[in-house]
């Protein structure tokens, strides 16, 4: 066989430095990816919280569609209780209850109605009709007006399948044919499939819970609700500023088709990404929302704005102490597409095995991620970011020019100093697979380091004055923590002193 036909050029099959040991042998690395968790009875006790810190809870999610004010934030004295304790920075997000559609009430009392394929249904925007099997009613006002003949409507989940015969505007009825045989409870959530609803993305609920929760309890992150433009995020913007609360991060939750039309402008005025998929697949067909997933990671990755994959990824560990294989494949695939975090809902929520599926989900995240080649997923990042942009910030330079003196001299870890944490999240987006410590004066900035970069602790200071021993303290720590050993290399990434977004220092320095 000639030279030509043996050699290799160009790109080759993913995978290639994985091996028989890989998969046989024991992982003991910890996990870069970070994991988010739903609060809820199933974990809300300080004990329980403690447990969830200890196996890789980094974020704690707060659900506001279910609860109120007050319990909420008693669950939130117990997190913060458990953080102090274990001395982590734990973050906290609001995520907004955001506009929705719901079914109403039935009539006598009754708690299901019984569906069956092929019989006529009529939807009324009267919501205070009760309904049966003949009729219900619907909390949007306008379903006439929006809805086409043809078009299906999906009911609790997708659970129940309608499909629009008419529609009468004046009545504001709408009939449909039942496409499966179901018995729905009251009050289920309901999607229109391409239909641009008329209903603001940030209701008077979602402001207030905002304003007199979020922003008094000195939370971390939003997680905006079915956002559908950029204008979206400016309004929360708007709110934040007048409450002198703009420290307060956004993730915006992409959960509909009008929010992935618009993706690029809400890329650009967030700051992080959710890729909601429970209703986005409601909203596009199921066999097309992991081509969604990756599209909007990708740009996310580019953008170098951390992103949050959600939905679904345990769920069967609500109720069984061990998840599908499809289910840890599906975390593990959100981990080699570039996510930087993955998410639990009712799986620690209301689940009977909270802190075993957040072990199994890190577990996961650190056999994913030692399946990547860091150098090549350095350059992807790097070329995708030219080809997009055609050039690098100075800072964003000054980040990636440290993860490829990392790569190069194999440091150990790369020590940053932000007060925003701007530069930690330059850092981050260059994936440069080893630890991330970032030194702030912030604690707020200190908890959205820890909750949602990649790779990425953080350490609070008192002042950037004696850096220098601040560093040398870090690394004397980070022997313990980290099993640094002398010799070993260490990037550091300085500014300015006192010049908030001055980066412009990198040095290698050894332990």
């Amino acid at each position: 066989m000639s030279l030509s036909q043996t050699s290799t050029s160009g790109p080759e099959l993913r995978g290639a430095n994985i091996t028989l040991e890989s998969i046989l042998g024991v992982n003991d690395s910890q996990a870069q990816s970070k994991i988010i968790c739903t609060l809820g009875p199933a974990c809300w006790k300080v004990e329980q919280l403690e447990e969830l810190m200890d196996v890789g809870l980094a974020v704690a999610r707060f659900n506001f569609s279910h609860g109120d004010h007050e319990g909420h934030k008693a669950c939130l004295d117990r997190l913060r209780q458990a953080a102090k304790k274990k001395n982590k920075h734990v973050a906290v997000m609001l995520d907004t209850k955001g506009p929705e559609i719901r079914t109403g009430f039935f009539a006598n009392g009754a708690n299901k109605v019984q569906l069956n394929k092929g019989d006529t249904l009529t939807l009324t925007a009267d919501y205070d009709f009760k309904g049966d099997s003949t009729k219900i009613a619907c909390s949007y006002p306008n379903l006439a007006r929006d809805v086409t003949k043809g078009q299906q409507i999906l009911v609790a989940d997708g659970s129940l399948v309608l499909t629009v015969l008419s529609t009468n505007e004046a009545e504001k009825t709408v009939e449909t044919r039942i496409e499966n045989t179901v018995a729905i409870g009251e009050r289920k959530n309901m999607n229109l499939p391409g239909v641009v609803v008329d209903l603001p993305t940030l209701t008077d609920k979602d402001i207030d819970d905002i304003v007199n929760w979020g922003i008094p309890n000195e939370i971390d992150f939003i997680a905006a609700s079915f956002v559908r433009k950029a204008e979206d995020v400016h309004k929360i913007r708007e709110i934040l500023k007048e409450h002198n609360a703009e420290g307060i991060k956004i993730i915006c939750k992409i959960e509909n088709q009008e929010g992935l039309e618009n993706y690029d402008a809400i890329l650009e005025a967030t700051d992080a990404i959710m890729v909601a998929r429970g209703d986005l697949g409601m909203e596009i067909p199921p066999e097309k929302v992991f081509l969604a997933q990756k599209y909007m990671i990708r740009k996310a990755n580019i953008a170098g704005k951390p992103v949050v994959t959600a939905t679904q990824m345990l769920e069967s560990m609500i109720t069984n102490p061990r998840p599908t294989r499809a289910e840890c494949s599906d975390v593990a695939n959100a981990v080699l597409d570039g996510t930087d975090c993955v998410m639990l809902s009712g799986e620690t929520a209301n689940g009977q095995y909270p802190t075993a599926a957040v072990t199994i989900m890190s577990q996961t995240c650190v056999e994913a991620e030692s399946a990547q080649n860091t150098n090549m997923l350095y350059q992807a990042v790097r070329n995708s970011t030219l080809a997009q942009y055609g050039y690098l910030s100075t800072s964003e330079s000054i980040a990636s020019s440290a993860v490829k003196t990392a790569i190069d001299v194999k440091a150990k870890a790369i020590i940053v100093c932000s007060e925003s944490g701007t530069t930690a999240t330059q850092v981050a987006k260059f994936r440069p697979g080893v630890p991330i410590l970032c030194l702030t004066l912030e604690a707020r900035v200190a908890r959205q380091v820890c909750g949602v970069l990649r790779s990425a602790a953080a350490k609070v200071l008192t002042s950037f004055g004696d850096l220098d021993k601040n560093i040398d303290t870090c690394l004397e720590e980070m022997k313990e923590s980290h099993g640094l050993k002398k010799g070993d290399a260490v990037i550091v990434i300085t500014g300015t002193i006192h010049h908030k977004g001055s980066t412009n220092l990198m040095r290698v320095q050894y332990v």
